[in-house]
């Protein structure tokens, strides 16, 4: 009888020992406020000095709004194979945000072009277009990618891609890609497949 009132009691101490350590967390754990997040977002950069105020009105949105049946002419899992391609889509608010990093990488690689000194095939050197780049923050951290005659940039929030040659200057933005090309950054197409 002796044992079973001692069984008893240590079961009725460790439900109460348990029950009043439940929820609770030691040292820095305690601190967070939420869990942690899934990936790390990347630094800012090209950051206009004032947010836009006006954003950009959405597109329109489509008028058939009827799930097609089949795939059309297209190969059996088209869509699941070409998925790589995919970019992150843009609200709004990214999409104006986008538009006035885009203006200031702009603007910084007009400065390139009025310098003059293009080579080969009309592009500049890629050192130029980094320290372009550089010139607004914009480093290795946010996945810059130059290639001939090409630049790409995550500014934090969008990407901002496009050429760069003697003859044009293009900027384009938009959200970075699910796949992108692999050792380029998030901002550069998928070439080949996954």
């Amino acid at each position: 009888m002796f044992i079973r009132r001692s069984v008893a009691a240590a079961a009725v101490s460790l439900v109460a020992v348990t029950a009043a350590a439940c929820g609770t967390q030691r040292g820095e754990q305690a601190q967070s406020a939420g869990p942690p997040p899934s990936f790390t977002p990347r630094p800012m950069c090209a950051e206009p000095v004032e947010a836009p105020s006006d954003p950009p009105s959405p597109p329109v949105p489509s008028v058939a709004g009827t799930r097609q049946e089949g795939n059309g002419d297209q190969a059996p899992h088209y869509a699941e194979n070409h998925a790589y391609r995919m970019q992150a889509s843009l609200t709004p608010d990214e999409r104006a945000r986008g538009q006035a990093s885009a203006k200031l990488v702009r603007e910084e690689l007009e400065k390139v072009r009025k310098e003059g000194g293009a080579g080969e095939h009309g592009a500049f050197g890629e050192e130029r277009i980094a320290a372009a780049l550089s010139r607004l923050g914009c480093g290795e951290e946010h996945g810059v990618y130059i290639g001939p005659g090409f630049y790409s940039v995550h500014t934090g929030v969008v990407c901002v891609s496009g050429y760069v040659t003697k003859d044009e200057l293009t900027s384009e933005v938009h959200g970075a890609y699910i796949e992108p090309q692999p050792g380029t950054g998030p901002c550069v197409k998928n070439r080949g497949g996954h």
